[in-house]
């Protein structure tokens, strides 16, 4: 894992979750994902010279960052690349000093394969579900919050 240098973090994303369509299949809001990419912290998988996989990290306030997006290629899933990210988002986070990591996500209602799929990862990386929020993303998407305590901070 390595933090991406400024230049090239929107393509990487773009190209990404372009392969990403279940998950992603709105091309505006990759559009968006890719410029905020482009502002924030983030970290790449790379096999063999190959970027396959990315997390970027927003910061909110002084003691939570958020796992504002990820993904990793189709034909690298299931092989512990997501695990490998969110471990150094992880590390990324308890180093700044947070005492939070979150992530946003589609909620249970939504009823989509692709999300029960994200969701159950992120609950096996320890994330529990917190709240729904039923108008941040509008009535057809409602949005879960997610989030974990990081081990090793002062209370």
């Amino acid at each position: 894992m390595r933090i991406v240098a400024r230049r090239g973090k929107a393509e990487l994303c773009r190209s990404i979750l372009a392969d990403l369509e279940p998950w992603f299949g709105i091309p505006e809001a990759r559009d968006s994902y890719a410029d905020m990419c482009a502002k924030s912290p983030l970290i790449a998988c790379d096999l063999e010279g190959e970027l396959v996989g990315f997390v970027a990290l927003a910061k909110h306030g002084s003691e939570s960052w958020e796992l504002a997006v990820m993904g990793v290629r189709r034909t690298h899933h299931r092989r512990g690349i997501g695990r490998a990210l969110l471990e150094a988002a992880d590390a990324y986070a308890r180093e700044s000093g947070a005492r939070f990591l979150t992530v946003k996500t589609l909620a249970t209602s939504a009823r989509s394969h692709a999300y029960s799929r994200t969701r159950w990862f992120y609950r096996a990386m320890g994330l529990v579900a917190l709240e729904v929020f039923p108008t941040l993303w509008g009535p057809d998407n409602l949005c879960l919050l997610m989030a974990k305590a990081l081990r090793g901070q002062e209370s």
